[in-house]
């Protein structure tokens, strides 16, 4: 595990980004942990996510011309990446985002930023169904770009509804690399490596959880 990847995990679950308990999702799935990216509500946490993201894309290493940040959620997401790549690398990355419905007065259109061309990097929150993400796809096709992959927060590592997770639908029907901050497998070794008793109490959900839908 990278360090920053252990500065994230350390932040989330101090500021209860990264919840621990009993939480039932969308799925009917009964969790052992939750994680809410809209908590990361103030400047200081929108720019310590957007640092994490841009170290996460560094590491990774795709080659892309563009961030595109999906209406709602990925609009401050992309933006704060984008400041964090010029911050901490000196790159100056464009980035975009697209309106939910197009406009017909001054520039018009559904783009608001850099123009959506070439080699696109779509930053998003979680990928959960993928249904998002697949639309996101058909707006990128729709301008002649093309995805040169997409960077979420967390990367749960659990079955949909197949033996794949969502994100390993998306890696297959699109040929593109999903790249995380963190993933299940990085919050269980870091419960492990703490040896904090509040947080090792939740080990053994955790584990039993990924036992039964991880992939």
């Amino acid at each position: 595990m990278q360090d920053f990847q252990k500065q994230f995990l350390s932040y989330v679950t101090e500021n209860n980004i990264l919840r621990f308990g009993k939480f039932t999702l969308k799925s009917g799935r009964q969790s052992p942990y939750f994680f809410n990216a809209g908590l990361f509500n103030t400047g200081a946490a929108l720019g310590f996510l957007g640092s994490c993201y841009a170290q996460a894309i560094e590491n990774a290493a795709p080659d892309f011309d563009i961030i595109f940040g999906p209406a709602y959620k990925g609009i401050p997401l992309a933006s704060a990446a984008s400041i964090a790549f010029w911050q901490d690398f000196k790159q100056d990355i464009p980035w975009c985002f697209n309106r939910k419905e197009a406009k017909d007065h001054g520039e018009g259109g559904n783009i608001v930023g850099s123009p959506l061309e070439n080699r696109v990097l779509v930053i998003d929150d979680v990928i959960t169904a993928g249904t998002a993400i697949r639309e996101t796809m058909e707006i990128i096709s729709a301008a002649g770009a093309t995805a040169a992959g997409v960077v979420v927060a967390l990367d749960r590592q659990e079955k949909g509804n197949t033996e794949l997770s969502a994100i390993q639908e998306i890696e297959k029907e699109f040929s593109i690399p999903v790249i995380s901050i963190i993933n299940l497998q990085q919050i269980i070794d870091y419960l492990e490596q703490e040896q904090d008793e509040t947080l090792g109490a939740y080990l053994e959900s955790m584990k039993a959880y990924q036992s039964q839908y991880g992939i």
